[in-house]
This record gives C-alpha cells, structure tokens and sequence, in this order.
C-alpha cells in the first residue's frame, strides 16, 4: 500500500518545479526581489512548455495520465493565475481599481483554464488553441516588466498588461499550438527573456 496519495513518476517533475518556482516567485516578489521573481515566473513558463512533451514520452496508466492533467492545470492556476496578481500588489498596485483589475485578470484565466479542460475532454485533437493559453503570461508579464524596467512604468504598464492579457484568454482568437521548431524558439525566447531581466531590470 502506497504512504502517500497520488502519482509519482517524472512525467510531473516539471509541473511539480513550476509550482514551486512560482510560490517562491511569490515570496520573492513581496520582499522586493522583482529580479528574481520575474527569473522565477520563466522557469513557471519553461516547466508548463515541456511538461507535456515529457509526459507524452513516459508510459503512463489511464490514472496517471488523469492525475498528469490535473495537477498541470492546478498549477496552472497558481503560476498563471495567482502568480502575476501577486507580483502586480507587490509592485504597489493595491488600489481599488488595481484590486477590479488584478480580479477581471485572475476570473479571466480560471475561466480559461476551465474551457481549456472541457474542450480537450469533448473536442478532437486540433491545431490551434482558442484563447491564449494562460502559459503565455509568463512571456507577456516578463516582457511588460523588461520595458517597464527601461523608461521607469513598471507599476504603470503592469495593470495594462494584466488587463490586455486577461481579454486574450477569453476573446475567441485562434492560436496555433507550439510544434516542432517552435519549442526551440520558445525556449530561446525564455533564455533571452531571463538575460534581459538580469540585465534590465529594476
């Protein structure tokens, strides 16, 4: 008899380092360390990008494969979600409206997540994704505080961003889904994103 619940193999390693780069994103962000909480949100992105290429290569249970898919998506929630929200009341955004916006972003990706999972369990296998993936986040909120970073808006052009992004993830857009190549160039997009960070950033 198995000591503790769930599944535990390297099909969810990455999903599981996700979770914890962005709790520790958290903490990162509330004590003023933006640098690296940004440094923390890519590795979110990274982790989420090749989880499932890892777990489609390991041979898994019907079980597994279910538990695979929840946890990613609970994780999901906390990298994708929750974890920008944060960084945006750590920045100082704590005003009402601040609040309004940080919700609208945070209702907007549950509600994403939450179409992602019915429409992969009741759709066939397509090309493209609708909505923008909450994944995404993690390259759009990096890049808004890199810019942010070089003219001194970060706290300005946060709240914008939260709010551009939470309108991709329900607006009914067609987004292609990585393939092939385009791992690579999202990986190297992660890479240049953490440089520029090191570099640029407050």
């Amino acid at each position: 008899m198995k000591l503790f619940l769930g599944y535990y193999n390297k099909s969810v390693i990455l999903t599981y380092i996700g979770a914890a780069a962005a709790i520790s994103g958290m903490a990162l962000s509330f004590i003023g360390e933006m640098k690296y909480a940004m440094l923390c949100l890519i590795v979110c992105g990274v982790s989420d990008l090749f989880d499932g290429m890892i777990a489609r290569r390991c041979k898994r249970s019907d079980a597994e494969k279910e538990f695979g898919i929840q946890i990613d998506s609970l994780t999901d929630m906390v990298s994708f979600a929750v974890f920008p929200a944060v960084i945006s009341f750590a920045m100082g955004n704590t005003s009402w409206y601040h609040i309004i916006i940080s919700a609208v972003y945070v209702i907007a990706a549950i509600t994403r997540l939450g179409f992602f999972n019915v429409s992969t369990s009741t759709e066939a296998e397509t090309k493209f994704y609708t909505g923008l993936p909450v994944t995404f986040a993690s390259l759009i909120v990096v890049s808004a505080y890199i810019i942010g970073s070089m003219f001194s808006i970060t706290e300005i052009l946060m709240p914008v961003c939260l709010f551009v992004t939470a309108l991709l993830f329900v607006l009914k857009i067609k987004i292609a889904k990585p393939r092939g190549i385009a791992y690579l160039l999202l990986g190297l997009l992660a890479i240049a994103l953490a440089v520029a960070v090191f570099f640029i950033g407050g």
